[in-house]
């Protein structure tokens, strides 16, 4: 490390990658350093992960803050979307590192809102409202991440991570209320997440082409390639493109339900939340932003009867910004370290 820096780790684990980057304690500027991507599919475990990284940047930083895609409730932490867990006592002393705080991902995009420009984010509709919470923040990745952001920048800022996108789902119309039906065969409950998520993009271009969600008693396989009796489910960004593409009417169809479903479940966490604004985050609405505002994801934020007026005062916005959970840990370990 160069002279007067005091670098941390830091990293955002989600169901699909694990990106990390290196943060100085004490610059002015909160500045990603050496940020990498890496593919989880690759690695044992999160801690081979961090020592493959940390051997490529030549560093070994005494402090660090991960996100993961989980609850963070107890030393043990077990990944929602991936086959990994860890102690969270036995992870730090094997990195050697003095401190090491471990985030919810979707807290981490919270703590992140302070610290972005204009530019890393593109505003949809309503007024700005950025400079306050309460904040909604959701997004649709590998999962759906829910979190809220209260404060304010002269009082603080504080973030509550929360579990929200495992509610039951709530379906509009006979289509949504089909979907919910195939999703409850196939898994046995639905909750909003699996809608909301890549997986629920590649089972709801199912529905729509009418494949089945079991046959002959066997669950339908998901991914690329993998195929049951009447059909396989197809690539979410297969599906996404084709969409944009304009020539497959259950695509489009797929992307329209999507966005529809999305502005609904914004709408509700503002009314849960009494928040000011809704962020968008996840790496899935970012490629598809004009067909957001020009479907019905607007007109299903809205319809909720009594509170229309109230929610057309609620400004709404998408983070393009391209590592927002990794921005949003080291903002976090900058504040709990200046802290202590």
């Amino acid at each position: 490390m160069s002279g007067g820096e005091r670098l941390a780790l830091v990293g955002d684990v989600g169901g699909t990658n694990a990106r990390f980057a290196l943060v100085d304690l004490d610059a002015v500027d909160c500045t990603l350093q050496q940020a990498q991507t890496l593919r989880n599919d690759d690695f044992a475990s999160l801690q081979h992960a961090i020592e493959s990284y940390l051997t490529a940047v030549g560093q070994r930083p005494k402090h660090a803050a991960i996100a993961v895609a989980s609850p963070v409730s107890a030393d043990e932490i077990r990944l929602t979307n991936r086959a990994w867990s860890f102690s969270q006592r036995e992870l730090q002393a094997s990195l050697g590192l003095d401190a090491l705080h471990v985030i919810n991902d979707f807290g981490a995009i919270a703590w992140a809102i302070p610290t972005l420009k204009p530019q890393d984010y593109v505003r949809l509709f309503g007024p700005d409202n950025i400079d306050h919470g309460p904040i909604s923040v959701l997004g649709p990745g590998t999962g759906l991440g829910v979190a809220l952001l209260v404060g304010d920048a002269a009082k603080g800022w504080n973030v509550v991570a929360t579990e929200g996108g495992h509610v039951s789902f709530a379906p509009v119309g006979d289509e949504e209320r089909m979907i919910e039906q195939w999703m409850t065969a196939r898994h046995g409950r639905t909750s909003t997440e699996r809608v909301l998520c890549g997986k629920g993009i590649s089972e709801i271009d199912a529905v729509y082409r009418g494949v089945p969600a079991v046959v002959s008693n066997v669950t339908l396989g998901v991914g690329p390639g993998e195929s049951g009796l009447h059909g396989s489910l197809r690539d979410p960004a297969d599906i996404v493109a084709a969409a944009l593409d304009g020539h497959d009417l259950a695509a489009r169809q797929t992307l329209a339900r999507f966005c529809s479903v999305l502005g609904s479940v914004a709408g509700d966490c503002v009314l849960i939340h009494g928040a000011h604004s809704v962020v968008i985050a996840g790496g899935i609405v970012p490629r598809f932003i004009p067909f957001l505002r020009s479907s019905a994801f607007r007109e299903r934020f809205l319809m909720k009867g009594r509170y229309v007026a109230y929610l057309e005062r609620i400004d709404v916005r998408v983070i393009v910004h391209p590592n927002p959970g990794l921005l949003g840990a080291a903002t976090a370990i900058r504040s709990f370290e200046n802290k202590q």
